[in-house]
């Protein structure tokens, strides 16, 4: 097995929420669907020592399971990527529906975020590190950290939520956007953090043609998009810490068991897989909506591919022999020597959670872990 991440059974970060901690976190945020901007208060003195116990009680269940790699659930979190975008100064969340919106298999939507930047970004102190040095001192494994890519601030809202006084041109926010990405995981590294992981749903999205459809609709080249957005991810990590792992997770939308998007990976897969400067990628492939696995061919060799062949949006346990039989056929594509397994996405995007038990949860972990051990050993 590796003795260093990417571990070959992973996760991806978020985890569900002990009923009360949701309950705390509802009561202190009320609807998850309101207008939210930066500076305003994302926990208070009655809710941190709720999550402090709560954390020591996902630490736990990931160790009981058998993982190397822990996170905090991203319990300190309204959701994967509010609390680091609203760390920064100016900026703003809102939340719409539309064509583009959540979406499960009935054709249910739910309202998706819109974020805006409204004047330049900076940040006056680190956003992370509390809730890392926390983590750290909870467990004797492997501590992640988990944030948006750089990209997200843009994807999620466009030219037309970036304020044009601010940025007439975009080469200024994406030079802001990476100093800070590069402040923030300087401190982390300072306080010991040795395995990061970015979160993107940009790249994946924009392998489902109607995104591509309606990028184009307002004036966008979806592939100049892509160019841009591998460039700010890679300006974000210029200088990283001698010795860290860098892993990027490549979504396509996971909110209360509903998805955003679909498509194989073949459209980003060359600029993305080949030219992205992380250690690993943690790819989706627990439905048909992921495509084949033939875009692994891309990956280059010395990198990792965590498949995520365990669904974290249903309840139903994967056998241990369709997932070997999966990692058989990635093989045909990539080395196995190049391969780690994972859930697609985490249990619970935002707090309120994917519909599956805290049961469900660990056994899904223990499967990677049963299997891992196994194809690996």
């Amino acid at each position: 097995m590796n003795q260093k991440p990417p571990f070959r059974a992973e996760h991806v970060g978020s985890l569900l929420r002990p009923k009360v901690l949701h309950d705390a976190r509802a009561a202190f945020d009320g609807d998850l669907t309101k207008p939210v901007r930066s500076g305003e208060k994302r926990s208070s003195p009655e809710l941190k020592p709720i999550e402090d116990a709560a954390i020591r009680e996902a630490v736990a269940l990931q160790e009981r399971a058998g993982l190397q790699s822990i996170t905090d659930g991203e319990y300190r979190r309204r959701s994967w990527y509010q609390d680091f975008v609203l760390g920064l100064d100016n900026t703003a969340i809102r939340f719409e529906v539309g064509p583009l919106s959540f979406a499960d298999y009935q054709g249910n939507r739910a309202p998706s975020p819109r974020i805006y930047i409204e004047g330049k970004l900076s940040r006056k102190q680190p956003i992370m590190v509390d809730a890392f040095t926390f983590l750290k001192g909870a467990t004797k494994g492997t501590p992640k950290v988990t944030m948006p890519a750089p990209s997200e601030l843009h994807f999620f809202g466009g030219r037309d939520v970036i304020d044009r006084k601010a940025y007439p041109d975009l080469e200024e926010l994406w030079a802001d956007l990476a100093a800070i990405y590069r402040a923030e995981i300087a401190d982390l590294a300072k306080a010991g953090c040795t395995y990061f992981q970015l979160d993107n749903c940009s790249f994946p999205l924009l392998c489902d043609p109607k995104f591509q459809s309606a990028f184009k609709a307002i004036g966008e080249d979806p592939q100049k998009l892509i160019d841009g957005y591998v460039g700010v991810i890679n300006a974000a990590l210029e200088g990283r810490p001698a010795g860290s792992t860098f892993g990027m997770h490549l979504c396509r939308g996971n909110n209360r068991g509903k998805w955003l998007g679909e498509g194989g990976y073949d459209y980003v897969a060359s600029m993305v897989f080949e030219r992205v400067n992380v250690d690993a990628f943690f790819l989706e492939y627990d439905t048909p909506r992921a495509g084949d696995f033939s875009p692994l061919k891309h990956v280059p060799k010395g990198k990792h591919v965590v498949l995520g062949l365990v669904s974290s949006k249903v309840p139903d346990l994967e056998s241990a022999e369709s997932l070997k039989g999966r990692i058989k056929e990635a093989e045909k594509h990539i080395a196995l020597d190049q391969l780690c397994l994972s859930p697609q996405c985490g249990f619970a995007s935002n707090f309120l959670g994917n519909p599956l038990t805290v049961a469900d949860e660990e056994a899904k972990l223990r499967r990677i872990v049963e299997v891992a051990d196994s194809v690996w050993h």
